[in-house]
């Protein structure tokens, strides 16, 4: 391997970090990897002082020009629009220390990402080199061609804005887990009582059918409308019900749900410790192939109880 292969290499990881949190899919973090790698193989790599703060810059602004036109095709897109889950082997850096592995697994999550989605490219931008990858505000500035103070206030607004949607970043795995635990226990059985009783008064349900398959068109409020929903997607599925497998999505537990061996839906949620206070249903076949073909389908017998 050339050395600037062997530099581009060294940092491809942490480079695909920015670009996936930026943009919510691991085919649009790749396609702007690639973009960087034609721009870092015909630059010049002796001049640079910095390989690595040229690499984020290119990285950073062809991501920032990426999502401002995602952002223009989600404004039309057939409901709400979720991020994608990685794979396992995007996911997983070869080594990591116990410190980066956990800031890696908080600022990974779905719910994180679907967070982030609040933000206008340039806040997101800002926020995402100060807070999640530690650049000062002058060193974000510089890669993002603009003033330090400009950039101090973008990331000032990108918080005021994550704050009013969701107060809190991390997530409690052990509580999510047992959240999903129930929901499965609670389909397998389905009555109104006990499908209620999952969720908070004011808990939302999401839904990402990208206008291909069944999905609702505007996120859903309250424990009871909730209740209803999945009362009767469980009827609907009688006949071949549903199998849950449990897994990590992004560092945090999550659902996969099967219709023989098709997986229909990918499902997170967020609680409050004792119940769901949202939940996350992604159904679009396209964000869910890339999954299915990774995975394995859980058979007849292994479906989570």
């Amino acid at each position: 391997m050339d050395t600037q292969t062997a530099l581009f290499q060294q940092h491809r990881q942490r480079l695909f970090g920015l670009a996936y949190r930026m943009l919510g899919t691991p085919a649009d973090a790749e396609d702007v990897l690639h973009d960087a790698w034609l721009r870092w193989h015909a630059q010049d790599t002796a001049t640079l002082d910095d390989p690595e703060a040229w690499l984020v810059t290119v990285t950073t602004r062809l991501a920032l020009d990426r999502l401002r036109r995602a952002k223009t095709e989600r404004a039309h897109y057939p409901g709400p629009w979720l991020p994608e889950p990685l794979v396992e082997e995007d996911a997983q850096p070869a080594a990591e220390t116990p410190e980066a592995m956990l800031e890696r697994d908080q600022t990974l999550t779905l719910s994180f990402l679907t967070l982030l989605e609040r933000l206008g490219p340039d806040e997101r931008a800002a926020f995402l080199l100060n807070e999640v990858f530690d650049y000062s505000h002058a060193e974000a500035a510089a890669i993002l061609g603009i003033t330090e103070n400009a950039c101090r206030q973008r990331v000032h607004r990108a918080k005021a804005h994550l704050r009013e949607d969701r107060p809190r970043f991390s997530v409690d795995a052990r509580a999510q887990q047992r959240l999903l635990q129930r929901f499965v226990a609670a389909m397998q059985q389905p009555t109104l009582e006990s499908l209620q009783a999952l969720f908070a008064e004011d808990a939302v349900h999401v839904s990402d059918g990208g206008g291909v398959v069944s999905a609702t068109l505007h996120p859903l409020h309250g424990a009871e409308r909730l209740a209803r929903l999945y009362l009767q997607i469980a009827h609907n599925t009688r006949l071949q019900p549903l199998r849950y497998d449990m897994l990590t999505l992004n560092g945090a537990p999550a659902l996969l749900a099967w219709s023989g061996s098709t997986l229909t839906t990918a499902i997170w949620v967020e609680g409050d410790g004792e119940r769901i206070t949202a939940i996350h249903a992604l159904r679009h076949p396209g964000k869910l192939a890339r999954l299915a073909a990774t995975v394995t389908n859980p058979q007849p017998g292994t479906s989570l109880h």
